[in-house]
């Protein structure tokens, strides 16, 4: 695969290339939370970074690209999943980082942006989704090892375990002025360990 074949946010090298990224990605995910993707301008974010107009036009392409790209990044330095010995325990642990990561406004600002934007842009829909599949992949193994343990029934879909987790608080988030905060987690995790253990999620085998 050649250089230009590269698709935004797959090359991760190292040196003054990996610094001039962070840079460029952490100016753009400020831009995003203020300004939504409507307002992301890719000269903006250059100058935020302190970095030449070329060489983010010639690197991001577009201002989807650049999102793409930061979601990618941001999927790879989220936090690596808990392991509490119970379901509950582990369920707990992964509603309070999604609820740690949306409470903060520029986070919280953030996903709101890119959600929006992925309503409207496929290219941004299916960054999201590879984020969230990087997400669900992470903490599936929660779920699985509770079946594996006796916790929940044989033939539970463990990603929707993972994902009935997250989806009030992200429902919150978009729906409400709320706020999201720690029993709103619980309450999430606590709502779909019961569910899962009373066979909600039994399905067919993907």
């Amino acid at each position: 695969m050649t250089p230009e074949a590269v698709s935004p946010g797959t090359v991760r090298p190292g040196g003054r290339t990996a610094r001039v990224r962070s840079a460029v990605l952490r100016a753009a995910g400020d831009a995003l939370a203020e300004h939504g993707l409507a307002g992301l301008d890719l000269a903006d974010v250059a100058l935020r970074a302190e970095v030449g107009r070329t060489t983010v036009y010639r690197r991001w392409g577009t201002p989807v690209g650049l999102v793409a790209d930061l979601l990618a990044d941001m999927a790879e330095q989220s936090l690596p999943r808990t392991e509490t010995g119970t379901l509950l325990g582990d369920l707990r642990a992964n509603a309070r980082l999604v609820q740690r990561t949306l409470a903060d406004p520029r986070q919280g600002a953030l996903f709101k942006s890119v959600i929006a934007a992925a309503t409207c842009d496929t290219q941004a829909a299916a960054a999201l989704h590879r984020f969230y599949e990087i997400r669900v992949s992470e903490w599936d193994p929660c779920a699985r090892q509770a079946v594996e343990r006796g916790e929940l029934p044989e033939g539970t879909d463990t990603r929707e375990v993972i994902r009935a987790v997250s989806a009030p608080l992200y429902y919150r988030l978009l729906t409400t002025a709320e706020p999201l905060d720690e029993a709103a987690a619980d309450r999430a995790a606590d709502a779909a360990a019961a569910a899962a253990r009373a066979g909600a999620f039994v399905g067919p085998a993907r």
